[in-house]
């Protein structure tokens, strides 16, 4: 059976399986376009014909990475309560984790990496996130500057993700855990009034 075509929809589809599967196991140096040409039983041509060069190639995949976060990210509906909504978000953010682990090494590996800066732009896959943020210290639940709250938040919510993805935590620990500490750091961020008022009911996230 002979090599499938170059320019085919099928083998652009497979490089890109194969270029995440390989750039989130191995060291980037190693992701040649051979690797990934052979992976995906085609030929170097095939990578330089459909996406120019190596840098094309992984740019795809972390396109991909991007555009499935934000999806996931964009799906979770609004709220009156801009607490479970970021809350939401956040457990959005671990499904797809879990569910993309691939694609989250790639993403959030050293491949490319995304890198939160506050700033609300077309290729940032938190921007919901950002978004629920900056409507919490508008409405005065969250006390504080919301790109310090992103921030804060984010490292957090990759913190409980990448150790989850590692192994570090069994299934009803990492559930446990997440839950525990992304409320804790929602609180440590709330007006105090909101504070009081959680100290007394728990939000019903």
């Amino acid at each position: 059976m002979g090599r499938p075509r170059t320019n085919d929809a099928t083998v652009k589809e497979r490089l890109v399986e194969c270029a995440t599967e390989l750039l989130a196991t191995r060291p980037q140096e190693s992701v040649t376009v051979r690797a990934v040409a052979t992976a995906a039983e085609t030929s170097t041509a095939a990578v330089y014909s459909l996406f120019g060069d190596k840098e094309g190639l992984i740019g795809a995949v972390r396109d991909r990475a991007v555009a499935g976060l934000f999806q996931a990210l964009t799906a979770v509906p609004t709220s009156e309560d801009p607490l479970a909504d970021i809350y939401a978000l956040a457990a959005a953010y671990r499904r797809w984790g879990r569910e993309h682990s691939h694609l989250y090494s790639v993403l959030f590996g050293g491949v490319q990496s995304f890198k939160p800066s506050g700033a609300v732009g077309a290729g940032d896959p938190v921007r919901p996130l950002i978004a629920a943020i900056d409507r919490a210290v508008t409405e005065s639940v969250l006390d504080g500057e919301a790109t310090a709250i992103a921030v804060s938040l984010w490292v957090t919510l990759h913190g409980l993700v990448t150790l989850e993805l590692a192994g570090a935590f069994g299934a009803s620990t990492a559930k446990a855990a997440f839950r525990s500490t992304i409320l804790a750091t929602l609180r440590g961020w709330t007006a105090p009034a909101v504070f009081l008022s959680l100290r007394h009911d728990e939000p019903a996230f």
